[in-house]
């Protein structure tokens, strides 16, 4: 009923920058968090940013002042934009929204494919 989407992975240089963007469709009634976590190879998956429904936003350490998150709800879309690419943001990302499919529903937890990020030197 309810399917995340991502886009703009893709291969990147060192220092260069990317956006990803997620897109919830379906009968959603509203969204909570809206989040995004990666894995790399070898490694458990992570927490990369997460924001709130008034816009407050928190970062993981490895990322905190090259990455931003951002959320449009009139789109039901979360953006993850990813400056200063650096070998260790080499995974794949995976965006994450609470949803509710209508008022006395509860919050459930919905993920998106997934889309890989390669930063070569």
């Amino acid at each position: 009923q309810v399917q995340l989407v991502e886009s703009g992975g893709g291969l990147a240089q060192s220092g260069a920058s990317l956006e990803l963007s997620c897109t919830a469709s379906g009968n959603v009634f509203s969204i909570n968090a809206m989040a995004w976590y990666r894995q790399g190879p070898g490694k458990e998956r992570e927490l990369v940013a997460i924001i709130g429904r008034g816009g407050a936003a928190n970062y993981g350490k490895s990322v905190q002042g090259r990455f931003t998150i951002s959320r449009n709800d009139a789109k039901n879309t979360v953006y993850l934009q990813m400056n200063s690419l650096v070998l260790e943001d080499t995974a794949t990302y995976y965006c994450n929204m609470k949803i509710k499919l209508d008022l006395l529903a509860p919050e459930q937890d919905y993920w998106g494919q997934g889309t890989q990020v390669t930063v070569s030197s």
